[in-house]
């Protein structure tokens, strides 16, 4: 039976400390390396799940911002349109020490259109302008693609090359990243005096954060365990298995080698708690694991299920798409690939170098 997860504290959180003692898929990095010197080092863009359909009552907008966070992009283009706050839609946050692209949508209604052209905030430029019938909603999206550059690289380049090569063919821990809990984790410590009553959140959105970073710190959690006893590439008996496109799970008692042969095709996956009410997905020993470690963090389970929030599952691993390198000099590497939403980028670096990631 598995002991307590090491090096983390759950009611003693700081955010960048408490990621960083996640553990290491292919050891801690040995190398060191400096991430988003300027925003351009770290370029993302969002592919919509659906195309703009050339009618109705939202602007579609293509948004490139820069050194801006997309909440404050929102209101801006809000106040612009002389609409209020919740008639602007997009589909995810994006980083804000960063260059990012993503669409916004804005119910301006089909008369006084206003003119886009005209816009002007700071760190921000409107690249296409189209209509759509609908709001853009949170997690419409398709994929997530980044181009970012690691400067001022200290170590040796083949634990890099053979880091990378690990991560191509095998992912890294899905875990989520230090940017889900706020600015040293005050989501985190919302959530917490929330739940237990000592506060009470009445704005819809912030409630949302904050029980998104509670289920995140409960998955990191399980899924930090798993990796440092090196079977979270593989299924325990019960596991709960995720079908890749499908909200089905499959829980099997007994883990046969074709199902292993469809876990290392990705066929399924291997899968951690999101945790809410109703029956735990996952049976047997891989029930009784997760019991263990979230044993410690009763309070917040229970405060999860009270708010309403259902059982769900979240892969354990993250295989980044496309994933190519490029050397630009003996100590400078850029990274192209593309995540699915709900990923994180910094999930990847954190198994290729030692860096002060910044939250957003």
């Amino acid at each position: 039976m598995p002991g307590g997860v090491k090096g983390l504290q759950p009611m003693r959180w700081c955010c960048l400390n408490a990621f960083d003692a996640l553990a290491h898929a292919y050891g801690r990095p040995i190398a060191s390396a400096q991430l988003r010197t300027i925003p351009e080092d770290f370029i993302v863009e969002e592919v919509a799940a659906c195309r703009p359909h050339g009618e109705g009552e939202h602007a579609w907008l293509v948004v490139q911002k820069r050194g801006q966070n997309s909440e404050w992009v929102a209101r801006e283009l809000a106040r612009f349109a002389g609409v209020e706050d919740d008639a602007v839609g997009y589909a995810g946050l994006k980083d804000r020490y960063a260059v990012t692209t993503q669409v916004f949508t804005v119910r301006t209604g089909t008369v006084d259109e206003p003119d886009w052209s005209q816009f002007a905030a700071e760190g921000i430029k409107i690249l296409a302008v189209d209509r759509h019938r609908q709001r853009l909603r949170r997690g419409q999206l398709r994929e997530n693609r980044f181009s970012l550059t690691l400067r001022a690289i200290a170590g040796k380049s083949d634990d890099l090359e053979s880091r990378l090569q690990a991560i191509a063919t095998q992912g890294v821990p899905n875990y989520f990243g230090p940017q889900r809990f706020g600015h040293e984790g005050n989501n985190l410590i919302q959530a917490r005096a929330m739940l237990d009553g000592t506060c009470r959140e009445t704005n819809r959105h912030r409630r949302g954060l904050y029980l998104s970073a509670a289920r995140s710190w409960l998955f990191n959690l399980v899924l930090s365990e798993r990796v440092r006893q090196g079977n979270w590439l593989t299924a325990l008996p019960g596991e709960a298995l995720i079908m890749p496109g499908s909200d089905s799970t499959l829980s099997l008692a007994r883990i046969d080698a074709a199902i292993q042969a469809r876990i290392e095709r990705g066929d399924l996956q291997p899968s951690g708690p999101l945790w809410g009410r109703g029956q735990p997905l996952p049976r047997g020993e891989a029930l009784v694991f997760e019991q263990h470690i979230l044993a410690g963090e009763a309070a917040l389970c229970q405060g999860l299920e009270k708010a309403g929030l259902k059982q769900q599952r979240r892969a354990l691993r993250l295989l980044p798409g496309k994933l190519a390198w490029q050397w630009l000099d003996a100590a400078t590497l850029r990274l192209d690939f593309s995540l699915p939403p709900g990923c994180y980028a910094t999930s990847v670096i954190r198994e290729l170098v030692l860096t002060g990631l910044p939250e957003s």
